[in-house]
């Protein structure tokens, strides 16, 4: 069975939300930016492509929605 990895794995992860933002902001609606991000959920789930860690992430982001992102 694959495993989520939770440890960082990114350069900067603030940098990778900046990018986020700017990408879904830039002229959209909020509507259009809800969009944009679900998109990107989706292609990344379907990089991923394995159910068992996509559900692991699921219950990672649930199990941690309040706390803050580094």
């Amino acid at each position: 069975m694959a495993t989520l990895n939770t440890e960082p794995n990114l350069a900067s992860t603030r940098r990778f939300l900046r990018a986020i933002d700017r990408h879904a902001s830039r002229s959209l609606s909020e509507a259009e930016s809800v969009r944009v991000n679900a998109k990107l959920i989706l292609l990344l789930a379907n990089h991923i492509g394995d159910p068992q860690v996509l559900e692991q992430a699921m219950e990672a982001a649930r199990e941690h929605a309040e706390s803050p992102i580094r």
